[in-house]
């Protein structure tokens, strides 16, 4: 079971739901810049357990090539820029609502490419070949935000392509529940770490392959 600062956080932010599309956008512009007031405030740059959740992850991509990867979430550009050194040939974007750690992010991943933009409301076209979101949906709230967020992600895919969810387990099984039953997805594995202080979980899918006439495909692993 998660403590209770936990618990209060994650009500906290269904709270702020209650408030329009527009609204909650603007509330979580001001309260993640607040946040970045000082320079990687998660410590996702040095904390250990940062760096196993992110290997872990890595681990589970399918061995596919990837032209075009996206990391929604991404804040300061920690894990965007491990992603430029694991795929050299692709085109790695990040997106984060908070312009202030976009500016940090610029400067630690210069290979990358920023856009300060709301997963919520964002203006991106589909077609990225990998797609990360991990420590995110929490903050979108209630259900009908985060069925909005779901289709936003599995909406950014190419046919075929590959969608990789990242967050804490067991309150993993709520958050990616709306993924888990997206028929424009499958979900092709599921890894759940419970050797840590805070368990997490890695979820993958793949974007079904679109067929005339409105018919779905599997991709063939």
């Amino acid at each position: 079971m998660a403590e209770l600062p936990e618990h209060l956080h994650r009500a906290f932010f269904r709270m702020m739901s209650l408030l329009s599309l527009r609204g909650q956008g603007v509330f979580l512009r001001r309260y993640f810049d607040w946040w970045h007031r000082t320079p990687d405030p998660w410590r996702l740059g040095t904390d250990a357990y940062e760096r196993r959740k992110d290997e872990t992850t890595l681990g589970e991509v399918p061995g596919l090539p990837y032209r075009r990867i996206l990391e929604v979430g991404c804040a300061e550009g920690v894990f965007t820029d491990v992603l430029v050194g694991r795929f050299p040939e692709a085109e790695v974007t990040g997106i984060d609502i908070s312009a202030r750690a976009l500016d940090r992010a610029r400067e630690r991943a210069r290979r990358a490419e920023f856009v300060h933009a709301d997963l919520l409301s964002h203006g991106l076209e589909e077609g990225f070949d990998l797609v990360f979101c991990a420590e995110t949906l929490y903050y979108v709230g209630r259900a009908d935000r985060l069925r909005r967020a779901s289709e936003r992600l599995t909406g950014l895919l190419a046919d075929g392509e590959v969608l990789v969810l990242v967050h804490p387990w067991p309150e993993a099984t709520s958050l990616h529940r709306f993924a888990d039953a997206d028929p424009v997805v499958s979900l092709v594995a599921r890894r759940v770490d419970t050797a840590t202080h805070r368990p997490f979980a890695v979820a993958v899918y793949r974007k079904r392959d679109s067929l005339p006439g409105g018919v779905v495909r599997l991709p063939e692993e």
